[in-house]
């Protein structure tokens, strides 16, 4: 079996965040650059145990993006991928994304697409829909547990109010949340193996622009809190009266 682990780069959640050119782009000076929690955390580590229960499974991973991504697709290799391809493209444009990514997946006919549920970026969750629309896969979503008998994928995803279980046959495309995988870091064997393993260069196909980031803002600074001494009840009742305000 052949799986397909689609990877992005993110920026770490303690970096800090700003912007340039008049608040058109994301400034990036500084930035570590990390690779996204749901793709490697769940997608990726999946895909591994799969692999330790079944020697012939082969665990391929992708990245659309510049050569800065690079050192975020080598830790995927040293976790337990065994080649890596990167769509040499920068447009960060969903659909371009999951176009590049179909593209590749269409010469190797992967049993298997996985995603993170979305990237702590761009949080837009569309990318595993539209590699599977692309592709004419079934697609599930939001996937907490995956396991696998011969080719019937048994899939637990969330939905509202509660859980659901699906049987799908594969080819198929899912994208994975908390509770398909736990975290794992890599050793100094899959590290020193990671160097050696094949990481190819594609050039993009063309595909038409979807979306246009006009600005970025940050979010309004947090109000101040106001403080009342534990004697002084009266003034905390005028307060939540008079100023408290429901949100």
């Amino acid at each position: 079996m052949k799986i397909l682990v689609c990877i992005s780069k993110t920026p770490d959640t303690t970096s800090r965040i700003a912007f340039k050119d008049n608040n058109t782009k994301f400034d990036d000076a500084g930035v570590q650059w990390i690779i996204n929690p749901y793709d490697e955390w769940y997608a990726l580590v999946r895909a591994i145990e799969l692999k330790e229960k079944d020697a012939q499974v082969i665990i391929h991973l992708i990245t659309v993006g510049g050569p800065d991504c690079d050192p975020v697709i080598r830790k995927a290799l040293a976790l337990g991928g065994d080649l890596a391809t990167r769509v040499n493209s920068t447009d960060s444009d969903s659909f371009n994304i999951a176009s590049q990514i179909a593209a590749v997946a269409k010469t190797e006919k992967y049993d298997l697409i996985m995603t993170g549920k979305e990237t702590i970026d761009f949080n837009s969750s569309s990318v595993g829909a539209m590699i599977s629309e692309l592709l004419e896969y079934p697609f599930v979503s939001l996937a907490t547990k995956f396991d696998l008998n011969n080719d019937i994928a048994t899939i637990t995803r969330e939905i509202e109010g509660g859980e659901e279980t699906v049987e799908l046959k594969l080819p198929m495309v899912i994208s994975c949340q908390k509770g398909m995988a736990e975290q794992r870091i890599p050793n100094m064997r899959g590290i020193m193996s990671a160097r050696t393993k094949p990481l190819n260069v594609v050039e993009p196909i063309s595909v038409a622009a979807t979306t246009e980031y006009l600005n970025f803002s940050m979010p309004p600074a947090k109000a101040g809190v106001k403080l009342v001494p534990a004697d002084q009840v009266a003034e905390l009742v005028r307060l939540l009266h008079e100023e408290a305000k429901v949100i």
